[in-house]
């Protein structure tokens, strides 16, 4: 299987403090994969590196067979990467959904026409089309997940990395998530605590606690 991103002997150590040592994971192309563990193990730290945003104390990252050596490497990558918070509360940079997607474009350098017609394709394909000019911090936890989630998949990653998509949620936005994530084909890792909603996506799962 070709591989999408793999992680060497990662460590990290913050405040002085060992959080894990020697983590090997390979995402295959078009793989969905999870990754467990107890509160505080470092689960969303370890998205975090994948994601680009912090560096590894040490170990090695490949992203499509590249080696990446620092945050300037991933650059390069980072259109290619999506990666979901588990609290989007600061997610959003503009005031109503059809903005906020159309903005996630423009940055790409998409016409205000295109981001238009594309914010609210995807916005159709997600089933929140009745939701485009809504104020966003009106929105329900789960509206707001499945807007970030727009926001995302509107730009066509190769990866979506996601850090505890169903936290704090009812069973029905679980649910609607559940679906959406399902029928998405690409690599794709999820880190979360919810062992019933990630055996319905995912074909391997890692125990930071015990990697």
């Amino acid at each position: 299987m070709s591989c999408s991103l793999n992680l060497k002997n990662i460590s990290y150590v913050k405040e002085e403090k060992l959080l894990f040592k020697d983590i090997n994971i390979d995402l295959g192309h078009k793989e969905k994969i999870a990754i467990v563990g107890a509160n505080g193990v470092g689960k969303s730290t370890l998205l975090k590196i994948m994601a680009g945003l912090i560096e590894p104390s040490s170990g090695e990252i490949e992203l499509f067979h590249n080696l990446i050596k620092n945050k300037r490497d991933f650059e390069k990558y980072r259109d290619d990467i999506g990666y979901l918070p588990q609290d989007v509360s600061s997610f959003f940079l503009c005031i109503t959904v059809i903005e906020d997607i159309m903005f996630s474009l423009q940055t790409l350098g998409i016409g205000k026409k295109e981001a238009y017609d594309k914010s609210k394709e995807i916005l159709k394909n997600l089933n929140i089309l009745h939701l485009e000019n809504r104020v966003i911090y009106e929105l329900s936890g789960g509206e707001q997940k499945i807007v970030a989630l727009a926001s995302i998949l509107v730009k066509e990653p190769k990866i979506l990395l996601l850090d505890e998509p169903t936290n704090a949620l009812d069973e029905e936005s679980e649910n609607r998530i559940l679906d959406i994530l399902s029928k998405i084909d690409k690599s794709m890792i999820i880190v979360s605590h919810h062992k019933s909603f990630i055996e319905k996506i995912v074909s391997k799962i890692y125990n930071l606690s015990s990697l």
